[in-house]
C-alpha cells in the first residue's frame, strides 16, 4: 500500500517562506506527475504546481515566480518551495502522484500565512 507522506507547513508572516515535501513510501509504477494542490476554506481545490515525468513543470498563474516544485525521483520526493508568501496562500496542501493504474493523494499540509 503506497502512501504520500507530507510535511513542511505551518504558519508564516506574509514575505516569508516555506518549503514543502511529498515522500511515496513503496514503489509506484508508471508515475507520470507529480502535483501539489491546495484547498482554501468554502474554496475548491486548485492545482498549484506541476512536474511530470520529463521534468517539465507548470504554476498556477497565482504562484508563478514565487513557488517552485522539484522532485527527487531516487526517493519518489516532491518538494514545493513557497518564497514571497502572501495571506491568500494560506490553504491545506496536498501532494498528487499521477501514475498508470491508479492516482495517489497526500493527506494534506496546512500552510498559515499571516498578515
Amino acid at each position: 500500500q503506497v502512501q504520500l507522506v507530507e510535511s513542511g507547513g505551518g504558519l508564516v508572516q506574509a514575505g516569508g517562506s516555506l518549503r514543502l515535501s511529498c515522500t511515496a513510501s513503496g514503489n509506484i509504477f508508471g508515475l507520470a506527475a507529480m502535483n501539489w494542490y491546495r484547498q482554501a476554506p468554502g474554496k475548491q481545490r486548485e492545482l498549484v504546481a506541476q512536474i511530470t515525468s520529463d521534468g517539465s513543470t507548470h504554476y498556477a498563474d497565482s504562484v508563478k515566480g514565487r513557488f517552485t516544485i522539484s522532485r527527487d525521483n531516487g526517493k519518489i520526493t516532491v518538494y514545493l518551495q513557497m518564497n514571497s508568501l502572501k495571506p491568500e496562500d494560506t490553504a491545506t496542501y496536498y501532494c498528487n502522484i499521477i501514475a498508470v493504474l491508479r492516482n495517489y493523494w497526500g493527506q494534506g499540509t496546512q500552510v498559515t500565512v499571516s498578515s
